[in-house]
């Protein structure tokens, strides 16, 4: 199997890609999506080597085309890293609960544990009582 075959390209763009035609609602991604496609249509490369592959290396460095693969790699991972946000996002607003919710949780069949009695222990240092500062619990010795 033809390893290029699978591979996304930017271009076949035939002549339809300029940055003065970028629309009005386009998001920061889009814009770099069209201006490197501009860049590959405004090179004249029409055939370029996957990117770190052997023959991607042994071209000349002043070769477009290796821009061009460069370029791609770029795009690709580009759209990749976005396509990560955008489920790590949707995870995200799945587990999150509404305030509404929330409120329902705390009334109703919510459990609720009753309140921890502090207690200092021998060898640690006192703990602040909560609600009033300046005020501490300290570990005393009883003799019995």
């Amino acid at each position: 199997m033809n390893p290029r075959a699978t591979r996304t390209r930017l271009a076949d763009t035939a002549g339809r890609v300029r940055l003065h035609s970028i629309p009005p609602d386009a998001m920061a991604g889009d814009v770099t999506h069209l201006r490197a496609r501009s860049q590959v249509e405004a090179l004249g490369v029409t055939e370029w080597p996957e990117y770190g592959s052997t023959a991607w290396l042994q071209m000349p460095p002043a070769d477009p085309a290796v821009y061009v693969a460069t370029l791609e790699a770029a795009e690709l991972h580009r759209m990749h890293v976005r396509r990560l946000y955008e489920d790590a996002h949707t995870e995200a607003l799945n587990v999150l609960q509404t305030a509404a919710e929330v409120r329902a949780a705390r009334t109703g069949t919510a459990r609720t544990r009753e309140p921890h009695t502090l207690t200092a222990t021998p060898g640690w240092p006192p703990i602040q009582i909560p609600g009033r500062p300046g005020e501490y619990l300290t570990h005393q010795e009883t003799s019995e």
